[in-house]
């Protein structure tokens, strides 16, 4: 008897343990270094590498051998593992030299070294003081810098030499080294210093959050224990003062200088060569600078501005430095989001020149080798994510057609990670090419070892539903004969801004095939606002992230029971997590001519509770345009409630916090409408425990059943068994 497909999911981390990730390329292109646990159950996570040219895999840190563990976590770290959605332990993430030669991570709060280029003797703990954070090594490996109690370290690992380059001092509010919080929740960034090439200096991050507003998180299964303070900024309310400094080993320094009122959000620093380029934003996000600074004065040049009557968007890896100098950017052009490779004076002159085509749209630049610029994109397919290279030669698409792919490359190797629709998890392959050579030949493959789900493989209709072609997947209970009975619907979306559902991957359906096996027709729709159609289709959720969001579920639903006749649209319920949450609990308000029964896990309900950088992105400055809030607020609709809707919420939950299912569900107990609340003790947005995580999915199919009155199929999974 195998574990229950719930059991399992929970126990695996949604089959994230044992994949492979993180990945590194050594400069020569010899070696690739990547974090995976042993098994599909182990929770620990490993430091490897594998060598190109035998296919070798080398064990290089375990934490289980060094006897660490994250018992003693840092209260930081598990705050930056949170941002990250890190559910592993262990070695979660690690930082080489340039030549990757020594890596260093963090366990437990204690800084350690592992060599990578033959050097001898294993992984050991280098003295740092405790609790130390992101350790990060010079580029000649020589030096690892990190951060203890807001001040900024460098030790030097022979010795045992610490030196401190920046320090608060006590009672003082400043940090230095860190990333505050809507950098890491929003803007991808989760780090706070960067060395210089030469190793001669480190730009720090000093983020001072005395103006951020507090908020109290409590535990009130253990009222014993004090509140959790957080500075967290609002939407509408101060955020973090972000300056940031160049200093040098030698004790000198200075502060870089830009127009920090005008442009207060320190978005991204890439310094891999050269001067370090800078990216800073307003805080309407309306306009974007690149700028790149003298690392002898501190003064900013500006390179190139971006501006957006809506928002201008981050884009992860830019920018980055070609061999030849040039400046790798992106820009929205012609409807699409296309890369740029141009000099500093094409920037700068307004003459750079798109080297991908309108029909692209770049999603992440991944790596930059030489004058190889390796990056995913888009093409005539939102749910495929192609894995693309372009040269000066010419433009290159590295991965097979279809699929969902990512990878690196430095040296002239390229990793690639491949997910399909015939297969749960990743394939991972290591290429090579002599430089200039368009086709690279396979020379190594990486294991996964993630368990296979015990569940009956995703087998999801794919279409372009309604007049606006929305991305939807239609997924049927492995069991169901056509005509032989009618089922109800359960839509799944996210629907919202960043994140995907709708994707030809299978490992993206597995959470909806388990609600399908349970006799449901499961719906899967990316409707406006989500990634992969192009700048235009995310902005048309632009001061409403409601309305057309909602829509689209509903055009959806409607072009699948035009496609299917087995669906049952008098019984139609929706579940969602996060915005998905919202998403599910809009629907049951404002269209119960539609839904039947709503799960609404973790929704921010009223977005002036949530943080400055995501809310006013697309509904502006509370103060400004309130109507807009208003138009989405939940509690502002309570009155509307005649369906069964379930609360969930984790009560730990430092990002979405509880108040926003607290305040729905007082303004639904005023309004006289019946509802259910399911506080999670010690839980937060992400829902770790494995426990939680399983009964999680069996309460909600309950709920779903109870309120759709649906009679259990007899072929239907219970979720109790093994399939």
């Amino acid at each position: 008897m195998t574990d229950s497909f719930p059991r399992q999911q929970a126990r695996t981390r949604r089959f994230s343990l044992g994949v492979p990730h993180s990945f590194r390329v050594s400069s020569d292109g010899s070696r690739v270094a990547f974090l995976r646990s042993r098994s599909g159950t182990d929770p620990v996570t490993c430091l490897w590498q594998v060598h190109v040219s035998t296919g070798q895999e080398e064990l290089v840190a375990d934490p289980a051998a060094l006897e660490a563990s994250d018992a003693d976590l840092p209260a930081q770290e598990k705050a930056r593992r949170e941002r990250a959605r890190e559910q592993a332990g262990g070695i979660v993430s690690y930082a080489t030299d340039s030549e990757m030669s020594v890596a260093a991570f963090g366990l437990g709060g204690r800084v350690y070294v592992a060599g990578l280029a033959g050097l001898a003797g294993p992984a050991r703990e280098i003295g740092a003081r405790a609790p130390a954070l992101d350790p990060r090594p010079d580029p000649s490996g020589s030096r690892i810098g990190y951060v203890c109690a807001g001040a900024l370290h460098v030790i030097e690992p022979g010795t045992g030499e610490d030196t401190v380059l920046a320090d608060p001092g006590s009672g003082h509010s400043a940090q230095f080294g860190l990333a505050e919080f809507v950098a890491a929740e929003e803007m991808g960034r989760m780090r706070g210093y960067w060395w210089a090439p030469d190793g001669s200096a480190i730009l720090t991050a000093r983020v001072d959050e005395a103006p951020v507003h507090r908020w109290y998180i409590a535990d009130p299964a253990n009222p014993a224990r004090p509140a959790t303070e957080v500075a967290y900024p609002a939407a509408g309310t101060p955020n973090a003062d972000v300056a940031l400094l160049l200093l040098r080993l030698d004790g000198s320094g200075v502060e870089v200088g830009w127009d920090r009122a005008a442009f207060p959000y320190l978005v991204t620093v890439s310094w891999d060569a050269g001067d370090p380029l800078i990216v800073v934003q307003t805080r309407d996000q309306l306009r974007m600078r690149l700028l790149r600074a003298d690392p002898a004065t501190g003064m900013t040049t500006l390179v190139r501005e971006e501006t957006d009557q809506h928002w201008v968007d981050i884009v992860p890896g830019v920018p980055a430095l070609a061999g030849d100098g040039k400046i790798v950017w992106t820009t929205d052009d012609g409807g699409a989001r296309r890369l740029l490779v141009a000099s500093q004076e094409e920037h700068a002159a307004g003459t750079a020149t798109p080297v991908t085509p309108a029909t692209l749209n770049v999603r992440e630049v991944l790596s930059v080798d030489g004058d190889a610029v390796l990056f995913t994109a888009y093409a005539a397919e939102p749910a495929e994510i192609g894995l693309w290279l372009y040269r000066p030669a010419g433009l290159q698409e590295v991965s097979a057609p279809g699929g969902v792919h990512s990878g690196t490359r430095a040296g002239g190797t390229t990793v690639v990670a491949s997910r399909t629709l015939a297969e749960p998890g990743p394939a991972i392959r290591v290429l090579t090419g002599s430089p200039g050579d368009m086709d690279l030949a396979e020379r190594a493959r990486i294991a996964s070892l993630a368990a296979r789900p015990s569940l009956p493989a995703p087998h999801p209709d794919m279409f372009a539903a309604g007049g606006r072609a929305i991305r939807t997947a239609l997924l049927l209970p492995s069991w169901h004969q056509p005509g032989s009975g009618r089922l109800p619907v359960l839509l799944d979306p996210y629907g919202g801004p960043h994140a995907q559902r709708v994707l030809a991957a299978g490992g993206a359906f597995l959470t909806s095939q388990w609600f399908a096996e349970q006799g449901f027709a499961v719906l899967v729709a990316d409707g406006r606002g989500t990634p992969g159609r192009g700048p235009g289709w995310e902005r048309t959720i632009w001061r409403d992230p409601a309305g057309p969001v909602l829509e689209d579920q509903v055009a959806a639903l409607h072009a699948a029971a035009e496609r299917n006749p087995d669906l049952d649209t008098g019984r139609v319920g929706i579940r969602g997590w996060s915005f998905g949450g919202f998403l599910a609990a809009l629907a049951v308000l404002r269209r119960p001519d539609v839904f039947h029964a709503a799960v609404a896990g973790a929704p921010p309900t009223d977005w002036r509770l949530y943080d400055t950088h995501y809310t006013e992105r697309y509904l502006g400055h509370p103060e400004e345009d309130p109507a807009a809030y208003d138009n989405c607020s939940l509690p502002l609709q309570a009155h509307l409630l005649s369906r069964p809707l379930l609360l969930i919420h984790g009560l730990a939950d430092d990002n979405v916090v509880v108040a926003h299912t607290l305040r729905l569900s007082s303004a639904l107990l005023a309004a006289g409408r019946p509802h259910s609340v399911l506080p999670l003790s010690g839980v937060t947005h992400m829902t770790p425990q494995e426990d939680v995580a399983e009964n999680l999915l069996l309460l909600q199919v309950e709920f779903l059943r109870q309120a759709l009155g649906m009679t259990p199929h007899p072929d239907a999974d219970n979720g109790q068994r093994g399939m």
